[in-house]
């Protein structure tokens, strides 16, 4: 089961998160989109159920499931942007009209995969407070998350399934040439994630945010404005 929260009235645009975090990060961006909106806790996160093994396939699966009917557009960040890119190829059924990827690491090195495998190998960790829980949740969000803690035999963990690191790193040269709809890639300026040389080795028209880090959205949710502007214009043009 995928949780989905939603609002608003019109043309929809889906929303996706990045590793650790959950639908919450989006709700500053979400009152900017002029449309309804739906944001999805990922599998393995929040309140959505975990799945067997994480691929980027098989979360784009896992929110076709919970997306309506109908034309939209999608917009993720960091693993959420894949996953957006996963859904602009159409595979999985979603009628997406526009994609927007926010701050997706595009380059990885074998030092980095390794750690990820690690991190995904390991059980979560249990502390004996809610508080402890949350410092750790944000932590591995990078931002912090209202909704980021479950309770656990003796304690509290973080809402995410640690299986979920093993994802791996993304063909994004190759998901951009499968996608049947406009892309936009974005980073913010100061992304060490996703630096804007990257972005633009990747995309020479991709969009560099000032004045903002890797969690963009979060920052400042105006500072994405440019992106909303441009799927809503491939949405409903």
């Amino acid at each position: 089961m995928v949780h989905v929260s939603r609002g608003g009235d019109g043309p929809l645009l889906v929303l996706l998160h990045g590793l650790g975090a959950t639908g919450s990060v989006w709700r500053g961006a979400a009152r900017t989109w002029p449309g309804a909106w739906l944001a999805v806790d990922l599998p393995g996160h929040g309140r959505s159920a975990p799945l067997e093994r994480y691929t980027f396939g098989a979360l784009a699966e896992a929110v076709a499931t919970a997306v309506p009917a109908g034309q939209v557009a999608v917009l993720g960040h960091s693993l959420g942007g894949v996953v957006a890119l996963e859904l602009a190829g159409g595979s999985s059924g979603v009628d997406v009209r526009a994609a927007g990827a926010v701050g997706v690491k595009l380059r990885w090195t074998d030092d980095e995969l390794a750690r990820a495998a690690g991190l995904a190998a390991k059980p979560a960790r249990v502390l004996p407070t809610r508080e402890e829980a949350a410092a750790w949740a944000a932590r591995l969000a990078g931002v912090p998350l209202p909704d980021g803690v479950v309770e656990a035999d003796g304690g509290w963990r973080a809402a995410l399934d640690p299986a979920a690191f093993g994802v791996g790193a993304p063909d994004v040269d190759g998901l951009l040439a499968a996608a049947r709809c406009p892309v936009v890639l974005a980073a913010g300026e100061e992304d060490p994630m996703c630096p804007p040389e990257h972005l633009l080795a990747a995309d020479p028209g991709g969009i560099v945010l000032p004045g903002v880090g890797h969690n963009a959205h979060v920052e400042d949710p105006a500072s994405i404005t440019p992106v909303l502007e441009r799927l809503h214009h491939a949405l409903v043009a």
